[in-house]
């Protein structure tokens, strides 16, 4: 078995010859270059397993090689050595698929994290390689075209070191994509550490996430280790990372920035390697805009934006995903297979699920204890009729009055009349608002074109 091999590149002999050392100690094959032109022979000579680079070249950048590695050499990860303090070139480079970054004066021990991790994923991208099927399956479950990029994109995010933002509504599965990206990673071995950022009391949250010494507070009656120390060479995932307050985001920022924590009580700092992948169903760009959030924390956790889609933009997935429920609650209270009736199944595919996944799971859950017979009818399922009605109105209202040359619908009679009939009114006004104009008239309603054909269906309205 040959050494694992790593190529340096940078334009100080000093810096070379330091790098060289501290890899050839580590039992690594090295090989240098100066300039871009030199690094970019060496990787095609060399095949290298991973390339260390300075970010400031003769002939280039360091980002040249990253991109040139992006389209040559996919398998290899990417290292850039940047000048202390230059935030911005390190998040460009992580943006162009660079894997991690390290800052000038070169700390030594997070170097050797660093390319011990990063060797960790170049092993395995070789395995994979060789094989014909990667081992690690995702268990996102759905076949639509969102959730088959949502699985592309996870598969190339674990690849990398830098910082994903999970975003998506309540329910839609953000800590199932982070534990995905951490699962199908280097880091899969080593922890994942979950926290959520708004259930943390503000004066708990640094010894939460930094831990505390014996003594150097009331209750401090041992030791702690810190979220941080427990997610050591593992994944950090900050759940409703919005809610953090102003205080606590400078002290994250800072950990996130030296990768070094001090505990409470602490004299000194304590390197630590996480990844760090953090979500919110806020939107963040908003809470940065009201002060309510820093914009440099936000730079430095939305290096990549990852968006979870709601499941009403999902509807080829509800039935999967509801045979799948249905299977884990019958094993779960060891019962026969509960099903769906016909009627039922279209009842759910035709629901817009404010609360997306986790509302079909306690919707089913529900209807499995209500049941007859272990078929769930539509009365099981107990959805919402009033809501959607009202919800659909106010869109239909907001939406007509910002229209030019569109009298707007009002609400109103809602009060009045069979929930039926006033969905019938609501739908055939939109209809006439928009011509007949089905996708249009979809949209204006906030519902999905299948739903809307559905209803049309239902309501004979293709005889109007």
């Amino acid at each position: 078995m040959r050494q694992q091999r790593v190529l340096v590149i940078d334009d100080e002999p000093d810096i070379r010859e330091l790098l060289e050392i501290t890899l050839l100690r580590m039992g690594l094959d090295t090989v240098t270059a100066a300039t871009v032109k030199e690094a970019m022979l060496s990787i095609q000579e060399f095949k290298p397993d991973l390339c260390l680079t300075d970010m400031r070249l003769p002939d280039g950048s360091g980002i040249d090689i990253v991109r040139y590695i992006q389209r040559k050499y996919p398998h290899i990860p990417v290292a850039l050595i940047t000048a202390y303090g230059s935030m911005e070139a390190a998040v460009e480079a992580l943006k162009a698929g660079a894997y991690d970054f390290v800052s000038k004066p070169v700390d030594l021990t997070k170097l050797r994290d660093l390319v011990q991790t990063a060797l960790k994923l170049s092993e395995e991208e070789s395995s994979i390689k060789k094989s014909t099927k990667k081992n690690k399956s995702c268990p996102i479950l759905g076949e639509s075209n969102s959730i088959r990029q949502l699985k592309a994109t996870i598969a190339k995010l674990a690849r990398s070191q830098a910082p994903v933002f999970v975003h998506g509504e309540s329910g839609s599965g953000k800590e199932l994509v982070a534990r995905q990206i951490h699962q199908q990673s280097p880091r899969a071995s080593s922890p994942f550490v979950p926290v959520n950022c708004g259930a943390i009391p503000e004066n708990l949250m640094e010894s939460e996430f930094f831990g505390h010494k014996k003594g150097s507070f009331t209750g401090a009656m041992e030791d702690k280790i810190g979220l941080f120390q427990a997610s050591h060479h593992g994944t950090l995932f900050l759940d409703e990372v919005a809610d953090l307050p102003l205080g606590m985001q400078v002290k994250l920022l800072r950990a996130i920035q030296e990768k070094a924590v001090k505990p409470v009580g602490a004299v000194e700092e304590i390197a630590v390697d996480s990844r760090i992948l953090s979500a919110t169903h806020k939107d963040l760009e908003a809470e940065v805009a009201s002060g309510r959030f820093r914009q440099d924390l936000y730079y430095r956790l939305n290096v990549i934006k990852l968006d979870v889609p709601p499941l009403r933009e999902r509807e080829s997935d509800v039935l999967l995903l509801a045979e799948y429920f249905l299977t884990l609650i019958s094993s779960r209270w060891q019962l026969p297979n509960i099903v769906l009736s016909s009627t039922a199944k279209q009842a759910l595919v035709n629901y817009n699920f404010p609360g997306n996944v986790r509302e079909l799971e306690n919707i089913l859950e529900r209807a499995s204890t209500l049941c007859d017979d272990n078929i769930i009818q539509p009365e099981d399922l107990q959805l919402p009729d009033i809501s959607p009605i009202i919800t659909t109105a106010k869109t239909i209202e907001a939406k007509l009055s910002a229209s030019n040359g569109l009298n707007p619908i009002t609400s109103g009679f809602i009060q009045t009349g069979s929930l039926q009939s006033n969905e019938k009114d609501l739908i055939l006004q939109a209809l006439d608002q928009t011509r007949w104009n089905r996708t249009a008239a979809a949209k204006l309603l906030g519902m999905t074109f299948r739903q809307l054909r559905y209803r049309i269906k239902k309501y004979g309205l293709d005889q109007s």
